[in-house]
């Protein structure tokens, strides 16, 4: 494990909630379930309703909003440009790898996650039948520079060539400061631009400027940093601070989408009051 400014370890266990609200809502595959995301779940129901009914929204919410936003965004870089490799880093539970290949079985996916998180994914795929040439999972630490967990060399062993590649972080970024993570978007970029067309997909939480829920979300932040012993950061105050900050990391075509723009196309939950969340597509051009 790196030994960088912010360990990632701690984070792992998000994932299993996570994973078990995308089971609760019907987008999960029951061989992804795990006791210890079921408790969480029903441990934060009371929260979560409380905090949907006060501000209009709850985290609940906004993994919906991103998941299918992201999902969404997949599905036309694959019908529309023809990309065939997926890579998800720090996949967690995610049900992604499953659902991808059950609708394009020929697809190439790749799940990444720390060594610990990858061997329980591994298991469980394997478990359900669903490992293989075409679907496999590896250890990555988005921290180590070098080494064959470093994302590098994760990208090159997992999809020889220059062909382009579809790169996923979801419910990772926040996690970490912006000088750590704009680090790896820098390294991600450059690792990308060797693939002409690919593209990265990741999530973004602006920070709100009611005072009250801005000062709210920084306390449930640091809080939630103790658990996952990280630096939990709202990154952007609006979209062209994202925009900004991904075209500095080496993205050449960089899109901020709103969950808003979504809501008459996917069935996703609304936001009472504007969304905090933000998809963010960042791709190298072909």
């Amino acid at each position: 494990m790196s030994k960088k400014p912010t360990d990632s370890s701690g984070i792992s266990f998000t994932a299993l909630y996570t994973g078990a609200v995308w089971h609760r809502f019907g987008l999960s595959d029951d061989a992804l379930t795990t006791r210890q995301g079921d408790l969480l779940y029903h441990l934060m129901t009371p929260f979560e309703v409380a905090s949907k009914a006060i501000v209009g929204g709850n985290i609940r919410t906004f993994l919906l909003q991103r998941h299918l936003i992201i999902d969404e965004l997949i599905e036309r870089a694959v019908t529309e440009r023809g990309i065939t490799r997926v890579l998800e880093v720090a996949c967690g539970m995610s049900p992604r790898g499953i659902r991808l290949r059950q609708r394009h079985p020929h697809l190439h996916m790749v799940e990444a996650d720390l060594p610990g998180m990858a061997s329980r994914k591994a298991a469980h795929l394997l478990a359900a039948g669903r490992l293989g040439p075409h679907h496999q999972v590896m250890p990555v630490d988005i921290l180590a520079e070098t080494g064959d967990n470093s994302l590098e060399a994760v990208i090159g062993r997992a999809f020889p060539g220059p062909e382009p590649v579809i790169v996923v972080t979801e419910g990772l970024t926040s996690y970490f400061s912006l000088a750590v993570i704009a680090h790896f978007w820098q390294r991600l970029a450059g690792a990308l631009a060797a693939r002409p067309g690919s593209v990265y997909l990741t999530e973004s939480y602006l920070m709100p400027r009611q005072p009250l829920l801005r000062g709210s979300l920084r306390t449930l932040g640091g809080m939630l940093g103790k658990l996952t012993r990280s630096q939990v950061s709202f990154h952007f105050h609006d979209d062209g601070e994202a925009r900004q900050t991904f075209l500095r990391a080496g993205f050449e075509d960089v899109r901020i989408h709103n969950p808003e723009t979504f809501y008459d196309r996917l069935a996703i939950p609304r936001s009472r009051q504007a969304p905090m969340i933000r998809i963010i597509e960042a791709g190298q051009p072909d």
